[in-house]
């Protein structure tokens, strides 16, 4: 019995109650109550603060009102015992045949085990990663990476439509110099003083000449353009497959520069000055921003009749409403703290919700450790470390499980020499580990005939997992789905880690104790217990599975 189960029960229970007139509650039944894991052991395997919440609208005292919900709830299928505790709580003992229906439930949901429709109908456009194409990805970027990627796959989960989406800013001063510290390297020259340094800087070059030999007998001017379409072109691909390795993969790839080109800055402006949000001064054209939250209004058109740094945003955000995306979501770096609010009022004053049709994300730093030293610089990059070095360190899997392990709003120090380790230091061993000893475990048992009992009901009896251990590796499978969709509502990814890191040290410490032993011993036969046990295996390998591929990172079979 899940979590969501006994919420459904005890809204039938207070609907039965209004029914036959012992409560009344002038706001109508709510459609979910809360159902929460008691902190203390012994409280029960549930519990919910329904009667402290509705009492008192009913003219009750909550501990009376907790006492109707309590017989309503022994009467239910699945449910057990009911105790009133404290000021009108009530501790929720499930039946063991109810609880270890879950393993069962799990089994046949498989690979769908934790979906929802929480965000169904939702279409979501996710912006991450975005960096600028003059230099390989740094940490920071990687961390969104992870994160970002993460993200989409949970609320996939739980229903919505994603798109996954890469902003291409190939329009800008930065360009100019990245093309002219590549000229500059090509001629033998210094690098300016406000380039780009570093090794990868020489073989871009390097790869342009040899492309366009002819590049160095041009004008400077044709030249550091030939640099710069090239040299960007040669360094987003080198982004793109490093995305690639890390499984990180677009749906769209937008191009900054489309935007200048299209118009659709110029209809932007327009669309907000028939909102009336705009007003000419000083010859510019300004957004009211600051009446939508801003701390001071924002020039959108400069008074030389070029955009200024929003007027991109603008048409940006634009393009994705018209394209039909609910929400948009842009993940930033802690550097883009100040840039919030401007973004904010810009999505206010085009008649949208902030925090609902755009919402951004701030992702703060990211500090490698090794031999309990900061890690500050790449060989290849010169200035910062990069995503190729992280995963050369410690490859994919455990990069991005580190990554997304943490709150995105705090920073982080990864200890690379931990997350390196093949030992159960290593947060993403560990669960990966566990998920092979499922393997383990279910191979050992074909070994011997046995196979997962099919039938209406799971085809075993679920009463047999009454073992304490065994109720609580059940009462964390079941709370998976609420894992997911609480990942999803509060954008925080880290949540799934930690979850997976809980339920294999119940499975761990389920494994260990000799009572709970799955295959028969010695020359004992394959009997029901055996085959309880095994579906609770087959249960934990799926939940395991499925959290571990949320987070994109693998699930072994042997490790």
């Amino acid at each position: 019995m899940t979590p969501d189960q006994i919420s459904t029960t005890i809204v039938d229970v207070l609907q039965a109650l209004v029914a036959d007139g012992s409560v009344t509650l002038p706001d109508g039944v709510p459609t979910t109550v809360t159902v929460e894991r008691p902190r203390q052991k012994g409280h029960g395997d549930y519990a919910t603060n329904v009667a402290l919440q509705l009492g008192k609208k009913a003219g009750m005292n909550p501990r009376e009102f907790a006492a109707l919900v309590q017989t309503g709830l022994e009467a239910s299928d699945g449910v057990a015992a009911v105790e009133i505790a404290g000021p009108g709580f009530l501790n929720i003992t499930v039946a063991a045949q109810a609880q270890g229906q879950v393993a069962a439930d799990v089994v046949a949901a498989g690979a769908t085990y934790g979906a929802s429709d929480a965000f169904a109908g939702e279409k979501i456009n996710l912006e991450f990663v975005s960096a600028n194409p003059t230099g390989p990805l740094h940490i920071g970027a990687v961390r969104w990476a992870a994160v970002g990627d993460a993200l989409g796959r949970i609320f996939t989960m739980t229903g919505a439509e994603v798109t996954r989406e890469y902003y291409f800013n190939d329009h800008g001063a930065q360009l100019d110099r990245f093309s002219s510290s590549l000229l500059a390297w090509a001629k033998g020259r210094p690098v300016p003083e406000d380039g780009y340094g570093g090794q990868y800087i020489e073989e871009i070059a390097k790869d342009v000449v040899a492309e366009r030999p002819e590049v160095l007998e041009l004008p400077e001017a044709e030249a550091q353009e030939i640099f710069r379409v090239e040299g960007v072109e040669l360094m987003f691909a080198e982004i793109k497959q490093s995305l690639h390795d890390f499984d990180v993969h677009f749906d769209v790839y937008f191009h900054e520069d489309n935007l200048h080109k299209s118009g659709a800055v110029t209809r932007a402006v327009e669309r907000l000055t028939e909102l009336g949000n705009t007003y000419e001064k000083d010859g510019a054209i300004w957004l009211a921003t600051e009446k939508f939250g801003d701390d001071k209004d924002r020039v959108i058109i400069k008074s030389d009749g070029k955009g200024a740094y929003l007027s991109g945003d603008l048409a940006y955000y634009l393009d994705k409403r018209e394209r039909g995306f609910d929400r948009c979501f842009i993940m930033l770096g802690a550097d883009h703290h100040g840039y919030v609010g401007r973004m904010n009022a810009m999505c206010a004053a085009f008649g949208d919700e902030p925090g609902r049709n755009l919402e951004i994300l701030i992702g703060q730093m990211v500090n490698l450790l090794r031999d309990g030293q900061p890690l500050r610089m790449s060989k290849r990059a010169g200035t910062v470390v990069t995503i190729d070095d992280l995963v050369a360190a410690i490859g994919v899997d455990a990069a991005r499980y580190a990554l997304a392990r943490y709150s995105s709003d705090s920073n982080i120090d990864l200890d690379l020499d931990l997350w390196a380790k093949a030992s159960n230091d290593n947060p993403v061993y560990y669960v990966q580990y566990g998920h092979a000893r499922t393997c383990r475990m279910m191979e050992n048992a074909a070994d011997l005939g046995m196979s997962l009992p099919t039938g209406p009901d799971g085809g075993f009896d679920p009463a047999l997992l009454s073992h304490p251990l065994e109720g609580e590796l059940l009462r964390a499978l079941a709370e998976f789905p609420r894992v997911v969709a609480g990942a999803a509502e509060l954008r925080e990814p880290h949540r799934v880690a930690r979850y997976l890191e809980a339920t294999a040290s119940v499975f761990n410490k389920w494994y260990d104790t000799r009572e709970c032993r799955m295959l028969p011993q010695g020359d004992e036969t394959p009997g029901p217990i055996n085959e309880a046990r095994l579906m609770l295996v087959a249960a934990t390998r799926t939940v395991l599975a499925n959290g571990l591929a949320l987070l994109g990172v693998s699930a072994p079979e042997r490790m």
